[in-house]
């Protein structure tokens, strides 16, 4: 799940990066959101894990989501990328 969350918000970086920005930080919190999201749901599968190992790897892995989201965000509003919602 990781290297699908990295290459979905991979791409979507690479899409906007040729956007010119107005300050707007849509985009970077619905990217943070995502990740967010990813990460509760790794969170709800380690409660239910098997074993203390399978818990510890899944909430670590939640970890590193929720941060390369928040990393995420942060680099698209330092480039100030606005989303086009007409």
């Amino acid at each position: 799940m990781k290297i699908w969350l990295n290459a979905i918000l991979g791409s979507g970086l690479l899409a906007l990066a040729a956007c010119g920005g107005q300050g707007d930080d849509a985009l970077g919190d619905n990217v943070a959101d995502t990740a967010e999201t990813e990460a509760d749901m790794l969170e709800e599968q380690a409660d239910n894990a098997v074993t203390e190992g399978q818990e510890d790897a899944l909430e670590d892995q939640a970890d590193v989501v929720r941060e390369t989201g928040e990393e995420k965000e942060e680099a698209i509003d330092d480039a100030d990328v606005v989303s086009n919602n007409y």
